[in-house]
């Protein structure tokens, strides 16, 4: 019998796209959890595996308790791994995550973690003006409490913060370059 050059073809296109589907499923078949992150979506690799989903939404833990520079300063800050352990001498302090920061704590070194929201150094963003004008973090970090993994899901491109400070010019937005640029 003799078939032609496209059923050969699409034979084995359905072929390799099985193969595939069974290697995806073999790679994450055996993981505990898998990392739910948005296609395309900026999510770095971190030193530490750290879940905003356990602390902020499990626990509800508030994003200015860790991030306490966002109420008064340009920056949110990343926390400093004495306010980590603040907590964590006591909770949980057996697990592996833990016992990393701990290890840092006691040398006094920092975590290098790595920024997942960091914007050009041309751009003046003020964390305290937005936090007094009322907005939620949600409002450019996306639903962190429910992120495994922290990825950056808004494009921090200039076009979309125009577009939210013409939206927002009842909260005191400015659309004044110089706000923004330095």
């Amino acid at each position: 019998m003799k078939y032609s050059k496209k059923l050969w073809s699409a034979l084995g296109l359905i072929m390799l796209t099985g193969l595939m589907g069974f290697f995806v499923i073999g790679q994450t078949a055996g993981n505990k959890k898998v990392k739910e992150v948005p296609f395309n979506a900026y999510a770095p690799k971190q030193p530490i595996d750290y879940s905003h989903k356990l602390h902020a939404g499990d626990l509800g833990i508030d994003c200015k308790f860790c991030h306490t520079y966002a109420r008064s300063s340009r920056s949110a800050g990343i926390p400093a791994v004495a306010q980590c352990m603040a907590c964590h001498q006591l909770v949980h302090a057996e697990r592996e995550p833990i016992q990393k920061i701990a290890a840092a704590y006691a040398d006094n070194q920092p975590i290098e973690w790595v920024k997942v929201h960091d914007l050009p150094d041309f751009v003046y963003f003020n964390h305290k003006r937005h936090v007094k004008a009322g907005f939620e973090c949600q409002e450019c970090h996306g639903p962190v409490e429910e992120m495994e993994v922290l990825y950056r899901q808004a494009p921090l491109t200039m076009g979309w913060c125009v577009n939210c400070h013409q939206d927002n010019r009842d909260k005191g937005a400015s659309l004044d370059c110089l706000t923004c640029h330095k």
